[in-house]
């Protein structure tokens, strides 16, 4: 009801209204906001547009809106009169009628002039991302330029920082050992030992000789009591005489004042020095031994599961706490901790173990799985026997005899060794 067609409808208009008993009178009705329905005989109504619009009146005030009446019949048409007299007042609105049915739009009027421009409107917001298009298809691919000439020599660039540390690179297979060295010279001594107990006190000095003995005067009377004189200074102590015999408790005389201190006496003579403790262990290497095999003639035959290399020639060594029982048993004689290092070239994949008194030792497996080469053990063997003994094997349990390399690399038989230090 808002839009500018239906304003154009409730204009101003002309109509003529049917009266059912009286004259015809023609009306100018003015539709504010709301559309009267009056209900007309259609072949009955007649149409027509007033010659002479008389002034509009006064518009009274507004009175209360009566209830709406019941619609009477239509009276008959009567005779055409006069013409038409001048417009009466604005009469009351009437109630509002049922809308009727929409009409059937009327043909659309002449275009109207160009109106002027408006003002240039704001900028509306950006409107969303697009979908992105597909891709084009590729371009043939162009003839190659000619080349250009070369360019000068560019100034020297600074100089680009140290990359990362690569990746630590996979640690290669144990070189040979090499032959056994000469005995290096003997190492420094060790720190002193902890210093013995201290010796027995000695005998005291003798008596120092006594001086004689001064003679007792007799003794007086006692005096009169006088008064206390001052105190006179102290005198040089008398040599001390022999010790008389006890005499006869007297009664007891009154208390006198202390006497100064005596200077202390000279000191007695040094007693003898005490015997000499026991010299404490030395520090650093305590023992050392090698054993070896060459191949061939050494180890001819395979070595079982179960059974230990033999290392049957001798090497340096420092003496007698490490030693040998048999061709592949060998004796730590002492208490203590001692690095046991063996190498051995062998044929097959395979493992070896050190054994301490007949026990394997698990933490001092090693073994390869392809290939022929050395298998190098290093580790440390604490015993807590005296006399223990100690044997390179092959375990038990595992299904290939070893086959101790001859001649390998080469022409020279080939060594196997078995070094044992002691170092506590």
């Amino acid at each position: 009801m808002g839009s500018p067609e239906e304003k154009k409808r409730r204009k101003k208009k002309v109509i003529s209204v049917c009266q059912p008993k009286g004259k015809r009178k023609e009306r100018r009705v003015k539709v504010v906001k709301k559309v009267v329905r009056v209900t007309c005989p259609p072949p009955e109504v007649n149409v027509s547009t007033p010659t002479v619009v008389g002034p509009k009146g006064q518009q009274g005030p507004q009175g209360i809106q009566g209830k709406q009446g019941i619609e009477g019949p239509p009276g008959p048409t009567g005779p055409a009169g006069g013409p038409a007299g001048p417009q009466g007042p604005q009469g009351q609105p009437g109630p509002a009628g049922a809308r009727g049915p929409q009409g059937e739009a009327g043909p659309a009027g002449p275009m109207g002039p160009q109106g002027t421009p408006g003002e240039q409107g704001l900028i509306g917001p950006q409107g969303l991302q697009g979908e992105p298009g597909p891709a084009g298809a590729q371009g043939l691919q162009g003839e190659a330029g000619p080349a250009g000439p070369v360019g000068a020599q560019g100034i020297p660039g600074a100089q680009g920082l140290i990359g990362p540390q690569g990746p630590q690179g996979e640690p290669g297979p144990a070189g040979a050992i090499g032959p056994q060295g000469f005995p290096g010279p003997t190492g420094a001594a060790g720190p002193a030992g902890v210093a013995g107990p201290a010796g027995a006190t000695g005998a005291a000095g003798p008596a120092g000789v006594a001086g004689p003995a001064g003679a007792t005067g007799a003794v007086g009377p006692a005096g009169v009591a006088g008064p206390t004189g001052a105190t006179g200074a102290a005198g040089p102590a008398g040599v001390a005489g022999p010790a008389g015999a006890t005499g006869a408790a007297g009664p007891a005389g009154v208390a006198g004042p202390t006497g100064a201190t005596g200077a202390a006496g000279p000191a007695g003579a040094v007693g003898p020095v005490g015997p000499t403790g026991a010299t404490g262990a030395a520090g650093g290497v305590l023992g050392f031994a090698d054993f070896f095999a060459l191949m061939p003639p050494d180890n001819a035959a395979t070595v079982a599961p179960g059974t230990d290399v033999s290392f049957p020639q001798n090497g340096p060594t420092s003496g007698t706490t490490i030693s040998r029982t048999g061709p592949s048993s060998f004796n730590l004689a002492a208490i203590g901790t001692y690095q046991v290092l063996f190498q051995v070239s062998i044929n097959e994949a395979g493992q070896l173990i050190l054994t301490l008194n007949g026990a394997d030792l698990a933490p001092t497996v090693v073994g390869r799985a392809t290939g022929t080469s050395q298998i190098v053990g290093v580790a440390l063997v604490q015993t807590t026997v005296i006399n223990s003994i100690l044997t390179v094997r092959n375990p038990a349990g595992n299904a290939t005899a070893l086959t101790i390399t001859p001649l390998a690399g080469g022409t020279r038989p080939v060594s196997a060794h078995l070094v044992i230090t002691q170092l506590a």
